[in-house]
């Protein structure tokens, strides 16, 4: 292995750990959720027995959101994020990549890709999608979240190994054309939008660094406030799409 493919992985360690304490009480984690939450429902709506799959699922935390609505099942190439996954009691877990997933094609109802594609070259990230489509049923959904607008690239975006920040436009267009159909394409994290902008751009002015700051639980009160603020988001987010916001979350579908 490459001294810079070590350090890659090395990071990419340092940030799973840091993911595994915060999941559970962070407000982004919270929000995201209840952001997803709608999208699994609509996704899994009459299907008897539906099998969900979280691509590059890091510690498998997502398996129980994903769990509450049909089998899951998950796979990610770091093996500390599978071993910390494992420790935890999450059993239906493997190690593998993106984009050679596996499991047989139209084998799953659901497959999920949650903050992973902006961390692939170009190459990989075409890859990864045409494998989501492959292992998906005909008829079956994919559901995507992504980081996105360029103008929040920070500190967050070294620690992740971030390669890209999307618009609507350019992950709409890349999921067409794997063959998907955009069912639901929408920002989110919109009411955070201002304090984060300003963050962001503090940061880039005095240089960006990996720092794991923002994964870290803010006080309560805070924490408390910005997950109040998300949730509510997530309810007008059902029926309506936010006009910008640092992620963005995509509900596609494969033609049956």
């Amino acid at each position: 292995m490459s001294c810079g493919r070590s350090d890659t992985m090395r990071a990419v360690e340092h940030l799973l750990r840091a993911t595994a304490r915060a999941e559970a009480r962070h407000f982004w984690f919270r929000g995201f959720r209840a952001f997803v939450t709608p999208f699994l429902r609509y996704a899994t709506a009459g299907r008897s027995n539906p099998r969900l799959v979280d691509c590059g699922c890091g510690t498998g935390t997502n398996l129980a959101l994903l769990g509450r609505f049909g089998r899951a099942y998950g796979f990610d190439l770091s093996p500390t994020g599978v071993a910390i996954g494992r420790g935890a009691g999450r059993r239906r877990l493997a190690r593998a990549s993106v984009t050679a997933v596996p499991f047989a094609s139209a084998s799953f109802d659901v497959a999920a890709s949650f903050d992973v594609l902006y961390s692939l070259e170009d190459a990989d990230e075409r890859i990864a999608l045409d494998e989501m489509y492959r292992i998906l049923k005909p008829g079956g959904f994919a559901i995507i979240n992504v980081a996105a607008m360029e103008a929040l690239r920070g500190d967050h975006s070294v620690l992740s190994q971030e390669v890209r920040r999307y618009s609507r436009r350019t992950i709409g267009e890349r999921l067409v054309r794997a063959g998907f159909t955009i069912v639901r394409l929408t920002y989110t994290n919109f009411t955070l939008l201002p304090p984060l902008l300003l963050a962001r751009a503090w940061q880039r002015r005095r240089g960006l660094r990996a720092t794991q700051h923002e994964i870290a639980v803010p006080s309560e009160p805070l924490n408390a406030l910005f997950t109040g603020l998300l949730v509510l988001e997530s309810t007008w987010v059902r029926w309506f799409d936010a006009p910008a916001g640092s992620s963005l979350l995509c509900l596609a579908r494969k033609p049956t």
